[in-house]
């Protein structure tokens, strides 16, 4: 089974950060006790409609899931006790009766970009647990319109396992940016992972999709295969695409067959032509792959110049959503260094009055972290560091969660963050991913501030278009600039990109000729799944 992400032509847009509903709040009952203090999970877990073998290990343990068997109801009843314990709005939460959630039925769906309503059939198991999941959420809205969480999700637990730890996604290596979702529709490749089918096939950023299996991107009625190409393929099945490279007049056709794609986290470290001190690294995930990439990529830059490293840092985080709070903690202390970070800390997390995990301040603090955490890297090993006082930060609205904490930590710390591009996602809470019967389930159950105790960004990161804060924390010194898909990632001419440089030389953003280059992409949305967009703790930190 995969994890469907539907984004063309549905009222159901399950990866998206972006786009706030309708203003104003809404009354609810309360979903379930609501007293302090610590408590725990009511509903016995692991009782399964369909339980794994025994032997079943789960990689987090090594030891048995112990599933037994049980019905959808003991799932479901299961959920509702898990939301009530650990969500940090628990007492948002309306009472939803699991009766009506049965294969076969079709009940209310609400999209949580938005929190319009919506329905859902329910043709499996894991439709049911989802869609139940799904009413177990705030419906409410911030005071900008917003809503409340847009955050709420499932993922099946193997595909999760795969993409978090070993970091492979069915596709074909490119990441989609849909930069209109309705007729007529723009989609293009925003970039594409070294030695992918899609980069032997010589497609690259800037690419135009103009048909997938005979359906025209543009105004094609044909929404399922258009999103199941672009967005969700299924492994070892054939897809044919009708594309325009960038800078060609004529379509080309290209043939790929999906497979279980190994994600490069890290890509592009380089010394940036025309100005050898200034680095740059391209960071699209916080999954656990990421650390040895980071660590090579921090030594790469360390060694440039003869040995002297870089003076400045351009950290181009458009793409990524998040992932592993660690990874966040470690790249923060990579970029500052000891001097800077020494005694401070990069994260303290707060949960509801339940106090769900049992935690102390000490367990919910996150320190910046010195050493490899174990992910790819041996645990233990001192990390290099850049002891850099400023950083250049490309951002996006798919800028979120784990990035913008890799921002806010910085900012904690008293480095000088300088923000080139759009508004980020706003997403300062964070999940322990939870198993349940084949299921993993995201709920918000922390929220996090950094060393100055700031932590109020849930409309993102915006700069400020001055070299000064701006009236809130989350106004940073920066400048506008479009995500130009005209020019390739890394290259000075592409216009995030130029403009940090424009801003690191004159100290003042540029004229709109070079920041506002090619299209306006303030709005556009990633075609990534939501397990790709989060603030990870990982459980094995909270024991500590």
């Amino acid at each position: 089974m995969k994890k469907i992400i539907t984004l063309i032509g549905l009222t159901l847009v399950l990866a998206s950060c972006g786009g706030g509903g309708g203003g104003g709040s809404a009354t609810v009952a309360s979903g379930g006790n609501t007293s302090g203090g610590t408590t725990q999970i009511t509903s016995a877990p692991a009782h399964c409609a369909v339980p794994r073998p025994a032997s079943t290990i789960d990689p987090d343990t090594n030891a048995p899931y112990g599933d037994v068997q049980g019905t959808l109801s003991d799932e479901m009843a299961w959920i509702a006790s898990f939301v009530n314990q650990t969500y940090l709005w628990y007492a948002d939460v309306p009472v939803v009766s699991s009766t009506p959630y049965v294969i076969g039925a079709t009940v209310p769906y609400v999209d949580p970009s938005d929190n319009s309503a919506g329905t859902k059939t329910l043709m499996s198991n894991y439709d049911v647990v989802d869609a139940y999941f799904n009413s177990q959420r705030s419906p409410l809205f911030t005071a900008s319109g917003k809503p409340k969480d847009q955050f709420h999700f499932t993922y099946v637990t193997t595909d999760w396992q795969n993409l978090s730890a070993q970091g492979t996604e069915a596709g074909f290596g490119f990441d989609v940016a849909l930069l209109a979702a309705a007729p007529p529709r723009e989609a293009l490749i925003a970039y594409v992972s070294p030695g992918s089918p899609a980069d032997l096939a010589g497609l690259v950023r800037g690419t135009v999709f103009v048909s997938v299996n005979g359906v025209s991107v543009a105004n094609g009625s044909d929404v399922n295969t258009l999103n199941e190409g672009l967005f969700s393929p299924t492994v070892n099945t054939s897809y044919t695409f009708v594309v325009q490279l960038p800078g060609s007049s004529t379509q080309t056709t290209v043939n790929l067959t999906a497979q279980n794609i190994v994600l490069t986290p890290v890509m592009n470290v380089q010394t940036i032509t025309g100005y050898p001190s200034i680095g740059y690294i391209q960071f699209n995930d916080h999954i656990a792959t990421a650390e040895s990439e980071l660590v090579a990529a921090i030594n790469q830059l360390n060694a440039a110049n003869g040995g002297t490293g870089i003076t400045d840092l351009v950290l181009d985080m458009r793409y990524n959503g998040g992932g592993y709070l660690d990874l966040a903690s470690e790249l923060a202390y990579m970029i500052a260094g000891p001097a800077a970070t020494n005694g401070k800390i990069f994260e303290l997390d707060a949960y509801n009055n339940k106090n769900p995990f049992d935690l102390t301040t000490a367990q919910a603090t996150t320190p910046f972290l010195s050493t490899a955490q174990g992910l790819s890297t041996t645990a233990g090993t001192p990390l290099p560091y850049l002891g850099l006082p400023t950083v250049y930060v490309i951002t996006t609205g798919g800028t979120c969660s784990a990035s913008e904490a890799v921002i806010n930590g910085l900012v904690g710390a008293g480095i000088n963050v300088i923000q080139i591009g759009t508004t980020t996602c706003g997403k300062p809470y964070g999940f322990y991913p939870q198993d349940n019967c084949s299921t993993t389930y995201f709920t918000i159950q922390f929220d996090g501030v950094n060393n100055l105790g700031f932590g109020a960004y849930a409309d993102g990161f915006t700069p400020s278009g001055t070299s000064a804060f701006g009236s809130t924390q989350n106004i940073l010194p920066g400048c506008p600039a479009n995500d130009d898909f005209s020019n390739p990632l890394g290259n000075p001419a592409e216009a995030s990109l130029a403009t940090a440089l424009y801003y690191k030389t004159n100290g003042v953003c540029p004229n709109p000729e070079i920041s506002l280059a090619g299209k306006p992409q303030a709005k556009a949305v990633l075609g990534r799944s939501p397990a790709r967009e989060n603030r990870i703790m990982r459980r094995h930190l909270v024991a500590e």
